[in-house]
């Protein structure tokens, strides 16, 4: 005889309620390690994560977000990031595997510990494996840095430069071989710029540098930026060099004034990466397995790369005036 046949309709209801409510009462301690929440791009991932611990909320659990302050010593600090989630009792971690020879050791204290562990955004699903985390979700960064380069290469600017400003950090180095390799693919030549960390975010440093660089080489037509902050600088530095019009740049991610510079074509393309999924999900995730035991066996989940460039500009504005994209 089954449960259900066995138990009055009334003491079916009262059981389910009860397993309801012990969930609730529970609920998951989910933290989750990015990027500073003032960074454009990662304020998008932020949200995300937010809006899936609604979910988590509402069945008792909490959601807590931990940025470094500055991207200088990105590794460590994000190292120590990671081992303040264990230390203050989190059920479950997510984080990005930014520099794996210094936040390897954490990845794997959070493993040992037996903390269900989803890595996004940075990594891959070598890193997943490699750490034994549950789940990638992310883009593929190589791809993006990849797609960027073909772009801008078929588009007849065959000679460009990436703008490394977080020289180490594995999915930047992947952005910038990515895009090495794809404009090469179309018969262009690529190269890359690497300049200091505290340059990253600096509208200054990185048109200046850029600017200095265009002049020296005047061969280069086409400029990839790691992120939509240094793709606006890139723009003001092509501008200084006198080169408008000349230089195309194409970069990761984007924000409401690098669509609108598509618009007018100041700016070729972006390559999205989706971060509000990336928070959304990977919070998801490992809400329904902390709650539930719940997996998806589809361990790479991948929210990107996706090319924005003036056929879909408009459509992509209306995600960034929901504060989504």
């Amino acid at each position: 005889m089954t449960l259900k046949k066995w138990l009055k309709p009334s003491l079916i209801a009262v059981a389910l309620a009860i397993g309801a409510n012990a969930a609730a009462a529970e609920g998951a301690k989910i933290f989750v390690v990015g990027g500073k929440p003032d960074d454009p791009f990662w304020s998008i991932v932020k949200r995300g994560a937010e809006d899936a611990g609604l979910v988590v909320k509402a069945q008792g659990g909490s959601v807590t977000w931990l940025g470094p302050q500055n991207y200088d010593n990105l590794g460590v600090d994000a190292a120590e990031l990671i081992r303040q989630a264990i230390d203050q009792g989190a059920d479950a971690i997510v984080g990005p595997n930014w520099v794996p020879e210094a936040m390897d050791p954490a990845f794997k204290a959070v493993v040992d510990a037996k903390i269900p562990l989803v890595i996004y955004n940075a990594g891959g699903l070598k890193a997943a494996d490699r750490l034994g985390a549950m789940n990638y979700v992310g883009s593929d960064d190589y791809k993006g840095g990849f797609a960027g380069g073909e772009y801008l290469g078929k588009g007849g600017n065959k000679n460009g430069v990436c703008l490394n400003t977080l020289p180490g950090a594995a999915n930047i180095e992947a952005f910038c071989s990515g895009f090495v390799d794809g404009i090469k693919s179309v018969g262009g030549e690529g190269s890359v710029l690497p300049l200091p960390a505290t340059s990253f975010g600096s509208a200054t440093a990185v048109a200046q540098a850029l600017r200095a660089h265009l002049l020296q080489h005047p061969e280069i037509n086409a400029v990839f930026a790691i992120g939509n902050v240094d793709a606006n600088s890139a723009v003001s530095g092509i501008s200084q060099s006198g080169k408008a019009g000349q230089v195309k740049v194409c970069g990761m991610n984007f924000d409401e004034s690098i669509l609108n510079n598509i618009k007018t074509g100041t700016q070729a393309c972006a390559i999205d990466q989706q971060g509000y999924l990336q928070g959304y999900l990977a919070v998801s995730i490992l809400n329904g397995r902390v709650n539930y035991g719940l997996s998806v066996p589809t361990r790479e989940i991948l929210t990107g790369p996706g090319i924005v460039d003036s056929a879909n500009v408009d459509a992509t504005l209306a995600g960034v005036a929901a504060g989504t994209r």
